[in-house]
């Protein structure tokens, strides 16, 4: 079987796996408001939040500038032709969504979001099983034994495998 894309809904986009937990944890904080302990690291908080959002926007960026140098989608739901493992690829297979779960942390920690916490672990899974696991699938079909053998040799999230 063929498969043309790796996404064929709608829903099956970052954006949406992401930003629904994410709206969702700012209406909950709005109208049911959890807060981080005060103490005098308060500050300190901020500035890792700050830290978190700029590494989860460099990860993004150098993700993005290479699949544009290779003149590949960003957007899953298009096709590929070329299967990207070098730059920040050669250390994370999904270095956008890291980059997207840094910056929500990121922005958890600065606007004291608690919910944003709680519905990170859910919003994990799902971006395993409504992202990540259609891309790697298609990226087997797509490439075979090319995508195998880089699957093994890098971390979905972060970091190279021991051979």
């Amino acid at each position: 079987m063929s498969i043309n894309t790796a996404h064929t809904r709608w829903w099956q986009i970052g954006e949406v796996v992401f930003g629904i937990p994410l709206l969702a944890a700012v209406a909950l904080q709005l109208t049911a408001p959890l807060s981080f302990a005060n103490s005098i690291f308060t500050p300190t908080v901020s500035v890792i939040g700050i830290i978190f959002c700029v590494i989860g926007i460099s990860l993004i960026v150098a993700a993005r500038r290479i699949f544009s140098k290779y003149s590949q989608p960003t957007n899953p739901g298009l096709p590929t032709r070329f299967l990207v493992t070098t730059g920040i690829f050669s250390v994370s297979r999904n270095p956008m969504y890291l980059g997207v779960v840094c910056f929500l942390v990121g922005i958890a920690l600065v606007f004291k979001l608690a919910w944003v916490f709680i519905f990170l672990v859910p919003t994990l899974m799902a971006c395993g099983l409504i992202l990540i696991e259609p891309e790697e699938r298609y990226l087997v079909a797509q490439f075979g034994t090319e995508y195998q053998k880089y699957a093994a040799s890098v971390h979905r999230w972060i970091g190279g495998k021991v051979p």
